[in-house]
């Protein structure tokens, strides 16, 4: 039904603007009796080969949703009626702040991608952890931790370590949002060096805490060999609990859009099927080289059960979506979950 009746209406406006109205339709629908019930039967699958134990958490199923899409946390006990296993909010910023100016989000309906260049807009850490407040309990949830756009970078540090602080009662573990390539001094937030630092100041905060929460770190797909071999010795050396790969792409190598409309839009991450192969291969790569020495979520062009397959196959301990359940509807949560009981039996 999504994909024949909605999905034509909603991809006729503005993205940025549908975004807003789908959230605002599934909220209100929410709210009649029944429907949130009618949701979790229509999408939720409930089976022991699904659950997964990674970090110390127990996910009731490897299916994820992204980063970007619930940045202020104001939806997801709603998106859990889907089927998700884990939602992960953000990115968070300590204040709030509009992020890139308008128009910052385009599809690419013949690739089935999408560019963004939002810039963390969001509503801020102190609206996060009201909106937290709010949890059912119904899945896991993940905290996406960035800088404001205006910090200098003397003061990058403070500003995860203020995220940090702030939603570490409220998520189940944390992610360190260093490969957007979407924010200013994007090129200091992945030198190694600046990474060192920046994860041992947090760690040192974890250990504050009676009970410490695990923290990842997201890359980007368009890192080579040398630099996904530095990754693997980062997380060695810091004894990082996992990576998420990956982020959006800034490459627009085989996309059936023309120059000319490229050119149009401009500057962003790319997102959704151009870049599957791409994320695919990151995630072998990591798993191979490092022998499966830690635990990877892979995002990045999963658009059906056999996408998830294919990434579970490379490496990944979860997945998680975002194109993809734009493109294709919560029945994709659905369908991925059920390959996935029919592999496990």
């Amino acid at each position: 039904m999504y994909k024949l009746l909605l999905r034509p209406i909603l991809f006729a406006f503005d993205p940025e603007k549908v975004h807003y109205f789908t959230f605002s339709l599934i909220r209100n629908v929410s709210k009649i009796p029944g429907m949130p019930a009618l949701f979790r039967r229509l999408y939720l699958l409930e089976n022991t080969s699904l659950e997964r134990e990674l970090f110390g958490l127990k996910f009731k199923n490897p299916v994820g949703l992204a980063a970007g899409f619930d940045k202020n946390a104001v939806l997801y006990n709603e998106l859990a009626n889907f089927g998700f296993g884990c939602i992960e909010i953000g990115t968070v910023t300590p204040k709030g702040q509009a992020g890139n100016p308008k128009q910052r989000l385009f599809r690419l309906k013949d690739d089935h991608g999408l560019i963004n260049r939002m810039g963390f807009n969001n509503e801020g850490l102190e609206a996060a952890i009201s909106a937290l407040k709010k949890n059912k309990g119904q899945l896991v949830i993940g905290g996406n931790i960035g800088k404001n756009t205006d910090t200098k970078p003397e003061d990058y540090t403070a500003d995860y370590l203020e995220c940090f602080t702030g939603l570490h009662p409220y998520v189940d573990y944390f992610v360190l949002n260093v490969s957007c390539p979407n924010v200013s001094s994007h090129a200091k937030l992945n030198d190694k060096a600046y990474l060192l630092e920046l994860i041992s100041e947090v760690q040192k905060a974890n250990r504050a805490f009676d009970k410490q929460k695990p923290i990842l770190l997201k890359i980007a797909p368009d890192l080579n060999d040398a630099q996904l071999d530095e990754i693997i010795e980062l997380v060695k050396e810091t004894k990082l609990d996992g990576v998420i790969a990956s982020n959006t792409s800034t490459d627009r190598d085989g996309l059936m859009a023309s120059e000319e409309r490229l050119n149009a839009i401009g500057n962003g991450g790319l997102s959704g099927q151009p870049i599957k192969t791409k994320s695919t291969k990151v995630i072998r790569y990591l798993a191979e080289k490092s022998n499966k020495s830690f635990p990877i979520i892979g995002v990045g062009g999963i658009h059906s059960a056999e996408d998830a397959l294919e990434k579970i196959e490379a490496g990944a301990d979860l997945v998680q979506v975002y194109t993809g359940f734009v493109y294709e509807g919560p029945k994709l949560i659905r369908d991925i979950n059920k390959a996935l009981i029919k592999k496990a039996n």
